[in-house]
């Protein structure tokens, strides 16, 4: 009985394993601007991300990506363009013959372009919508329109930019 007992504690570990691949500062696969690092905003809470692959019986069908893993935590997050204060991980199972995982997983607190969420909220907008922007760029107004009122309005608009303008505003 202790042989059997020790014999498949010992495959339990064998059979899984969870390793620390490296813990980072900033980490990013987005381009970003360094001119702007003094407008960039750090996210409250942590976010993590995964990219995982199937073991079928002893087929592995492809291998997990780290940089699969970061841009799946940093697109969670609207806005965001890297990871601070993280860590990624590599972990598997597998249980023989029958099905296993490899895994990677990343966490950290987002840094967040302010710019980029008023952009993503723009391109929330209907497609028939008009948007008036103040001076600084930000949304002023949003008109929602049905699809001829919209290119009835782009017409005038061409022909008449400032008298179109001013009735939008009112």
């Amino acid at each position: 009985m202790k042989k059997t007992l020790f014999t498949l504690s010992f495959l339990m570990i064998l059979t899984s394993c969870s390793q620390r691949v490296m813990d980072f500062t900033i980490v990013s696969s987005k381009n970003l601007e360094f001119s702007k690092f003094p407008t960039y905003k750090k996210g409250n809470t942590r976010v993590s991300g995964k990219d995982k692959k199937p073991i079928i019986i002893i087929i592995p069908t492809g291998y997990p990506n780290g940089k699969e893993a970061m841009d799946r935590a940093i697109e969670s997050v609207p806005g965001a363009v890297a990871l601070l204060d993280g860590v990624l991980t590599y972990k598997w199972f597998y249980i023989p013959y029958i099905y296993g995982e490899y895994i990677y997983i990343i966490e950290g607190t987002p840094l967040i372009d302010p710019n980029l969420v008023s952009t993503s909220e723009i391109e929330k907008q209907n497609d028939f919508s008009v948007c008036i922007l103040n001076r600084e760029g930000n949304i002023e107004k949003n008109i929602t329109l049905t699809e001829t009122k919209y290119y009835d309005l782009k017409t005038e608009i061409f022909k008449h930019p400032k008298k179109t303008y001013r009735k939008l505003l009112k």
